[in-house]
């Protein structure tokens, strides 16, 4: 996927949307797993392409109402950034096919843990 076609999408208040990291059906030791093993895990994780712009606060009315006003929706912004690694519930999780690619919906509340890769060497 590249990143032209990736802005075709926008995501809405506070979802996230993801890319899964693709599990392996084998063991370390070799052995092969069932499909239904992996459909039991509660938790998922996967890199965060693009956010939300976060919870809409309420407006304000202003102290003269006759004067006109912009509708500028203010947010309060989410903790996830693009790029980051999350770990989220999986049964929170949307599952769409963009482009012929696996990705993932999710509400920031879904998420459990963030990793994220700063110039702190982590």
């Amino acid at each position: 996927m590249t990143v032209k076609n990736i802005d075709k999408i926008i995501v809405i208040g506070d979802r996230i949307l993801l890319r899964p990291e693709e599990h392996s059906d084998k063991t370390a030791s070799g052995l092969y797993l069932p499909p239904n093993v992996s459909e039991k895990e509660k938790i998922q994780s996967g890199y965060i392409i693009k956010t939300g712009p976060g919870y809409p606060i309420p407006s304000t009315p202003d102290d003269e109402p006759w004067r006109e006003t912009k509708d500028s929706t203010k947010y309060i912004p989410l903790q996830a950034k693009e790029g980051d690694f999350a770990i989220f519930l999986k049964k929170e999780a949307y599952e769409i096919e963009f482009e012929k690619e696996k990705l993932l919906i999710v509400p920031q509340s879904a998420i459990l843990l963030l990793i994220r890769n700063d110039d702190f060497g982590i």
